[in-house]
């Protein structure tokens, strides 16, 4: 017990580290895939909806082995917990992934994100099922209940938002346009809004070090996603809602 509590820790400190760097390395570039891939860039690409599927299959099918090859997960707020972080990643593979109208993807970021969500799967499966210790009723506790709400919240914010960006352009066109409704009207990266809070409602109902350290590299990854997304726009689109932030409604 005491080796797989520190192979968490490891990992989870991991994910604070590589969150903080790769905050720092988008502070001064972007990460190349979707609107940021030059039309002819070397190397192999990926078809987006190949590429989405196979990226985010790991942090599904991970945790659903370590479930099958578990004796028992007892309680039910464990059991919740685990069926929430598999349902997000069985909508990110089997529905976005094909519903997705992107660029295709450089191969090497797609094999960076399996390795990624390799781990983040284990992680989150192996914590949860072996390491995070809960009292009978944490189902009934306000950081459970709070925080589950705040993750349907953002998920329901994040599909929506892809809905919008999704029908922006007609059959056949390329061009990008300027999303609106739902939170586009506060934020430029509604989307990612919708997926940071997600995982911070996470965090908040399994209050757990794993939970958080991903809540942590998540703000860390699409959070600065989102700004350069917002500089995009505002270069862009002469008429663009000035009063629109980035990431954080009325804030950042």
């Amino acid at each position: 017990m005491l080796c797989q509590e520190r192979t968490i820790l490891y990992l989870s400190c991991g994910f604070i580290i590589a969150g903080f760097l790769y905050l720092l390395h988008q502070m001064t570039t972007y990460i190349p895939y979707g609107r940021y891939v030059e039309p002819h860039s070397p190397g192999v690409m990926v078809p987006a909806k190949a590429a989405w599927l196979i990226q985010e299959l790991p942090s599904f099918l991970v945790p659903m082995l370590l479930v099958l090859t578990t004796e028992s997960s007892s309680g039910l707020g464990r059991s919740l917990l685990l069926c929430t972080f598999v349902l997000h990643y069985f909508q990110r593979t089997f529905i976005y992934a094909l519903l997705t109208k992107g660029r295709p993807t450089p191969l090497h970021i797609m094999v960076s994100a399996v390795v990624f969500c390799s781990v983040n799967g284990f992680l989150h499966g192996h914590s949860m099922l072996h390491c995070v210790q809960y009292e009978a009723d944490w189902h009934t506790d306000i950081r459970f209940i709070a925080g589950l709400l705040l993750f349907f919240s953002g998920m329901a914010i994040n599909i929506h938002s892809d809905h919008i960006l999704r029908n922006l352009r007609k059959p056949g066109e390329v061009v990008y346009k300027i999303p609106k409704g739902g939170m586009f009207e506060l934020v430029s990266g509604a989307n990612f809004f919708g997926e940071i809070l997600e995982w911070c409602g996470y965090a908040m109902a399994s209050w757990s070090l794993p939970a958080f350290s991903f809540a942590f590299f998540t703000v860390c990854s699409i959070g600065p996603r989102a700004y350069h997304h917002h500089r995009y726009y505002l270069e862009k689109f002469d008429d663009y809602p000035k009063s629109r932030k980035a990431v954080i409604p009325f804030i950042l």
